[in-house]
């Protein structure tokens, strides 16, 4: 987002992701919105953008119930709402652009249609000309209870060819990903890395929520879990405008992670709870447990964060991938640790996610 690639450039050095320019597709949902809209790529009906709070306030008038409200920057996952009445909209809009809760991210808004479906996390690897799509993705996010506590932390997610059948990824590809690379060629932008496209499966067709210039936490855990190639090798391809869509194999079956938070999270939570287990969930077959938020004090293992480890598996199908992961977990043991116990079951969602 700050120009790392340009640098890498600048000094002629390869770099696997997109350079300043690219990258404002995740950092900026307005620029995002402006580059579906000019290519005519699927998304939620713009109701409009704001850069006062009392414009904001006054457009409230003019939008359906639930209304998505979008901070434009990046606000460290906090910056999308999905406002079920004007009360709770006034008051997001408030704390974000007058209140300035979210810093430089909150200086604009933007509303939109609230759309209906399932998720689906659809994230592919290019050069800038070729692409390969990673084997697809659905995430559950941390739930919110209150209007102040909007973290939208992943929880958890899995990945099975099940997910996408051969017409949805047809029409992913030839609505979404074919218009997106056309439109980011058009536009003079040589996209090179991860690029993570949040879909939305209404009954119209799949549309898109964000993009994101990076691989999804915890979709990668789930993704890597089934890699049957050498990764670094590919991104090195990748890096250096020669990717082979053809080398990237996929292990059958699905996977699974699933999320240890801390307790209270994703509000306010307390760290440096020892761990115990781990070793015995390590020895679940075809688990590995990931530490996201931890640290070592002396002999013991302890958090140190929100989101804290990512017990991830594999399995023939999916049931048995979660079965494992959830074994693994509950042999973990921390002081207020919890996790959903609902990864992989449908979920019906009306929201335009991320941050």
């Amino acid at each position: 987002m700050n120009g790392l690639v340009d640098a890498f450039t600048h000094r002629n050095w390869a770099g696997g992701g997109p350079d300043k320019k690219a990258a404002q597709l995740e950092g900026s949902k307005i620029f995002a919105k402006e580059f579906l809209q000019r290519h005519n790529i699927p998304t939620a009906e713009l109701y409009g953008t704001h850069d006062s709070a009392g414009g904001a306030y006054g457009a409230l008038c003019a939008v359906d119930w639930p209304v998505v409200i979008k901070a434009d920057g990046l606000c460290a996952g906090k910056g999308v709402f999905v406002a079920p009445n004007p009360d709770a909209a006034t008051d997001f809009i408030e704390r974000v652009m007058e209140k300035n809760e979210l810093g430089d991210g909150g200086k604009r808004v933007m509303l939109e249609e609230a759309l209906e479906g399932e998720e689906l996390s659809f994230i592919l690897l290019t050069d800038g000309e070729r692409y390969a799509p990673l084997v697809p993705t659905r995430d559950h996010n941390a739930h919110s209870t209150t209007i102040r506590d909007r973290t939208r932390g992943g929880m958890g997610a899995y990945s099975s060819d099940e997910l996408l059948p051969a017409e949805l990824r047809c029409a992913i590809e030839k609505t979404i990903i074919e218009p997106t690379m056309k439109g980011l060629a058009a536009d003079g932008i040589r996209y090179q890395g991860f690029l993570y496209i949040g879909l939305m499966l209404t009954k119209s067709g799949p549309k898109v929520l964000e993009f994101n210039c990076r691989l999804g936490d915890p979709e990668t855990q789930a993704i890597l879990a089934r890699v049957e190639f050498d990764l670094t090798e590919v991104l090195a391809d990748a890096a250096a405008g020669n990717l082979k869509p053809e080398k990237l194999k996929w292990e059958a079956g699905a996977s699974a992670c699933v999320v240890m938070a801390s307790g209270g999270y994703p509000g306010k939570f307390e760290i440096g709870k020892e761990i115990s287990g781990l070793s015995e969930a390590a020895r679940v077959t075809d688990v590995k447990v990931l530490h996201a938020a931890t640290k070592r004090v002396g002999d013991a293992i302890v958090t140190s964060g929100g989101r804290v480890l990512g017990v991830t598996s594999m399995g023939n199908t999916l049931n048995s991938a979660l079965q494992k992961a959830y074994e693994a977990a509950g042999k973990i043991r921390f002081e207020g640790r919890h996790f959903r116990k609902d990864i992989g079951k449908p979920q019906q969602q009306s929201s335009a996610a991320g941050d």
